[in-house]
């Protein structure tokens, strides 16, 4: 039984199977290209196909987080647009009669230099973003897919890192919690894996990746962070224990909304909802069975003067609309 430690960034358990995470390596070099506009011509078909991989992932992501979390993938495709990128593309195709996956991979460390090197934190982390495009592009070029095992065991998958794209192309029937290397509690990654309410842990160290192997158990604590590997039958127990104490614990939770928030002493207490952006209303409103409460009144207040000001309809339905006057 081995025991490794990262940052939990949705805590829930997990007990399946290791699978590593399968990245195509893509072996580089620079190859002397006699017809450059044709090399150009295979960059843009690949770039189309690139563009509609990433279309597909931000409607599946728009369904599964919602269009707040989704937006990293437009960022991506306006990415791939943007006329800089491009150009320097195909410049060094043309200028040094170079294949487009070497020109891509220059322009892709280039920028992410670029960006890494910029004092605003937003812009820095732009240079992954780059460079999971690049890779992507890259990909398109030759042909190439990452993977996990095709099979249909609940799985863990393993990974240095997963990019947005990559962990929202997992399959999340299958898919029970992942680990990563490394990866940054704010990055998008983790911010997906919240909202997709999976158990994950990131920045685990590489050592992890070293001692897993494809099929193992392991069991995932995204309270503690804890990754545990081939655990015995005492320590697999206990954790199930924990998942079932988890479950009630969530139920317990359903079973109080609605209920008024009043202390043993008669003290009310106001709950409120704290949400980013109009994509969140619904999961706010549904916090809220009682739908005279206090903040949910406040918030069909806002959304109407809102709409009045843009000079847009708005509408009331559902059991709310059916007795809201009384």
């Amino acid at each position: 039984m081995l025991q490794f430690k990262g940052k939990g960034v949705y805590s829930a358990i997990a007990i399946g199977a290791a699978s590593l995470f399968k990245r195509q390596q893509v072996q580089l070099s620079r190859r002397h290209i006699e017809d450059t506009q044709d090399e150009i011509r295979r960059l843009e078909s690949a770039k189309q196909k690139a563009i509609s991989q990433l279309s597909q992932i931000y409607e599946k992501a728009v369904g599964e987080v919602g269009e707040k979390d989704a937006q990293i993938f437009e960022i991506h495709i306006m990415m791939l647009e943007d006329d800089d990128y491009n150009e320097s593309i195909q410049n060094i195709i043309t200028t040094e009669s170079v294949d487009a996956q070497y020109a891509v991979a220059v322009t892709a460390e280039n920028f992410s230099q670029m960006f890494a090197q910029m004092d605003d934190a937003y812009m820095q982390a732009r240079a992954a973003d780059v460079k999971d495009i690049s890779n992507r592009l890259i990909a398109c070029l030759g042909e190439q897919a990452d993977s996990v095992d095709g099979g249909t065991e609940k799985i863990i998958v393993f990974a240095d890192d997963l990019a947005p794209s990559e962990t929202m192309s997992l399959d999340k029937d299958r898919v029970l919690a992942f680990v990563t290397a490394g990866g940054s509690p704010n990055s998008h990654t983790a911010i997906l894996a919240r909202s997709l309410n999976i158990p994950a842990v990131i920045g685990a160290g590489e050592e992890v990746l070293r001692c897993v192997s494809d099929g193992q158990t392991v069991v995932v604590n995204g309270h503690t962070g804890e990754i545990t590997i081939d655990p015995d039958e005492r320590f697999i127990a206990m954790a199930r224990a924990e998942q079932q104490q988890d479950i009630r614990s969530m139920a317990l939770l359903q079973e109080l909304k609605g209920k008024q928030n009043v202390t043993l002493d008669g003290t009310r207490v106001n709950v409120f909802a704290n949400i980013q952006g109009v994509d969140e209303i619904d999961a706010a409103l549904d916090q809220f069975v009682d739908t005279h409460h206090e903040a949910v009144l406040r918030l069909i207040e806002m959304s109407v003067r809102s709409a009045h000001a843009n000079g847009a309809w708005i509408g009331i339905c559902g059991e709310l609309a059916a007795d809201m006057w009384n």
